[in-house]
């Protein structure tokens, strides 16, 4: 049993996971279908006496999902914590966070700054699992990792569906302020500790992702983020603007 289980929560050695599997789809089509059973069911949820139950216990799966990340470099000392790797310094890390207490409060200011970072970064980590390179569906990691890079979208089109909330203009400036300010944080860290490169601000990553195409000049790839990210919150918001201009608010 000890074997199994320094070997289901540790770390792999080898690649394990490979882009486009099994393994990588059903995870988003777990997510896909669970989002459309909300639209599906939103009038009943929303009648229900006991929705307030379903947001805390929804809030209750993102905190573990974030913290079990946490308690398992804890548990085995072989796998840190790291301050050069596992810091909460990060896009998907804070927007699940903004997500337990979006539900929670039914917050519209944390549920803007959710709703285009999700969309417009985490969205990647759907689709280029960078931390899954070395794990698989045999290891925790591969279900911590899908569980918090899934359940934050559920959140946010759960708050679309059930209470009504969307974003609005002013809704880009407040996710563009709390990116800036984590990207501060994030650059400043990079540069005390060696090795660091939180919001991958500092080099591109080893394993493949997405960002393999950016250049590893730091202001040549600051400005290459900023600009994909300005177009990326745009693409977000186009389908409220659209429909804000068939309904004559536009």
């Amino acid at each position: 049993m000890k074997d199994f289980l320094l070997y289901f929560f540790g770390a792999g050695t080898e690649q394990e996971f490979a882009l486009f599997t099994l393994a990588h789809i059903l995870p988003m089509v777990w997510m896909v279908v669970m989002i459309l059973l909300l639209h599906r069911f939103r009038e009943p949820i929303r009648k229900w006496k006991h929705e307030g139950y379903l947001r805390y216990i929804l809030a209750f799966g993102l905190i573990c999902a974030e913290m079990s990340y946490y308690w398992r470099l804890v548990a085995i000392p072989s796998l840190g914590p790291n301050p050069v790797e596992h810091l909460p310094i990060g896009v998907c890390t804070w927007a699940l966070i903004f997500c337990s207490y979006m539900v929670i409060g039914k917050s519209q200011t944390l549920f803007d700054i959710a709703y285009f970072w999700l969309l417009s970064g985490s969205v990647f980590a759907l689709l280029t699992p960078t931390p899954l390179t070395y794990t698989g569906p045999t290891r925790f990691r591969y279900y911590q990792f899908w569980a918090a890079h899934t359940l934050p979208f559920i959140a946010v089109f759960y708050m679309i569906f059930i209470h009504g909330m969307r974003p609005n203009r002013k809704s880009i400036l407040k996710a563009y302020i709390a990116l800036l300010v984590l990207a501060v944080i994030a650059f400043w860290v990079n540069t005390m500790i060696p090795g660091a490169n939180y919001l991958f601000l500092a080099k591109p990553e080893a394993a493949p992702s997405v960002l393999d195409i950016l250049p590893p000049n730091f202001f040549l790839r600051t400005a290459i983020i900023v600009a994909v990210i300005t177009l990326l919150f745009g693409v977000a918001y186009l389908p409220w603007h659209l429909k804000d201009k068939k309904a004559g608010n536009a």
